[in-house]
């Protein structure tokens, strides 16, 4: 498992990730640090508070999510993500930047990337509902995805 870039797309294809998601997406990776390229889009249901809380990533600066995914991606690579988040049916945009990446094989881990939300107010404004939606489950020393 490779440890996140607190500084700091990729899967496309379905897959089934872990109960209460599913994933989605398309496009190819981008090289990160401003290419002009489009970045991969990536679409994940989220359809319980529990799956939330594994998937949210609140230990990276600015938040971010894991999306399990076997798509190869490198550290730096542009993601948009569209986030579906429990009992909302609104889709919440989300740009961002791959800041982990678990290989298949990691043994009680889910293979997949964590995406850092972009410093600006669409990432901001997705920190801010999810962290509404986990509360004080925020606390709590529960593992997650990533840790």
């Amino acid at each position: 498992m490779t440890q996140p870039d607190p500084k700091a797309g990729s899967p496309s294809g379905a897959a089934q990730a872990g109960s209460g998601q599913t994933v989605s997406g398309q496009g190819g990776a981008t090289q990160g640090g401003g290419t002009g390229l489009r970045p991969s889009v990536l679409q994940l249901s989220i359809r319980d508070k529990a799956a939330l809380y594994s998937a949210y990533m609140s230990h990276i600066a600015r938040g971010g999510l894991f999306v399990p995914t076997p798509r190869a991606a490198r550290l730096g690579d542009d993601v948009f993500a569209i986030v579906s988040l429990p009992d909302d049916p609104a889709k919440l945009p989300i740009p961002g930047k791959v800041c982990w990446i678990t290989p298949s094989g990691v043994p009680g881990r889910p293979q997949g990337i964590g995406i850092q939300f972009a410093a600006n107010d669409a990432g901001e404004q997705a920190r801010l509902r999810i962290e509404k939606i986990l509360g004080s489950a925020l606390s709590s020393d529960r593992p997650t995805s990533t840790l």
